[in-house]
């Protein structure tokens, strides 16, 4: 616990003064020391909570099956919620009411789905390659971003390295191509409705966490020389 409050207390030294700088009179509002230990250990322990009802739901499957799928399915999700638990806290995490909605129910919809054995839209192989690639996309973006990852909208520090330099929000683009990997190696409609939803919900996130980020101009910087959110080229 020591850890976590001296860690709290380093962020909040090093980010306080921008938040306060940036923000506007209408808009600004001293977080003290209790607030930010609070929202965070909030999120934290919301998104756990899901994470091992979904865990614990996908390992009665796996046990019975041994199906490769749920185990690319166990790993997909535990390598967000393993950065999740490791980040570093954010006095900037918003305390928007909506941004939480929005932000935990994007966290949320891809747990729900259903480790079906339905027959695959297309090879295995091709599925288990776009599953991997994604979560490959994951992790390159973790080792730009360190200890700078959240589910609520808030300012962790700008990044301009590695994936970076293609596209803002590599850690997303990591998400759906595991998720349309899964997608296609377990198609079944309510699969299909809930990675639809959380899709969404990622379009939504990214919208908030720009509305946090553009307050900084390093950002509309990198806005300039980084034109594109998922796709290069496209989007």
């Amino acid at each position: 616990m020591n850890a976590f409050v001296s860690g709290v207390q380093s962020a909040f030294q090093g980010n306080l003064l921008k938040r306060t700088t940036n923000a506007s009179p209408q808009t600004s509002e001293p977080y003290t020391w209790n607030k930010v230990i609070v929202l965070d250990l909030l999120e934290r322990s919301i998104i756990f909570t899901i994470f091992s009802l979904f865990a614990l739901r996908t390992y009665h499957k796996l046990s019975a099956t041994q199906d490769l799928r749920f185990y690319l399915l166990l790993l997909s999700e535990i390598v967000p919620m393993a950065f999740l638990l490791l980040r570093r806290p954010s006095p900037t995490l918003s305390d928007r009411p909506s941004d939480w909605l929005i932000g935990v129910s994007g966290s949320i919809a891809p747990l729900l789905i259903t480790p079906s054995p339905a027959h695959p839209w297309v090879p295995f192989v091709v599925c288990y390659i776009i599953i991997i690639s994604g979560i490959c996309v994951q992790l390159s973006a973790k080792i730009f971003l360190g200890l700078s990852f959240g589910i609520i909208a808030a300012n962790r520090g700008v990044k301009h390295e590695g994936p970076y330099r293609f596209i803002r929000h590599p850690m997303y683009a990591g998400y759906t191509m595991a998720h349309i990997g899964l997608l296609l190696a377990m198609p079944v409609a309510m699969n299909a409705f809930w990675y639809g939803i959380a899709f969404l919900l990622q379009i939504a996130r990214m919208n908030r966490e720009e509305r946090v980020l553009k307050q900084s101009q390093e950002y509309r910087d990198l806005m300039k020389r980084v034109p594109y959110r998922l796709v290069p080229g496209i989007y």
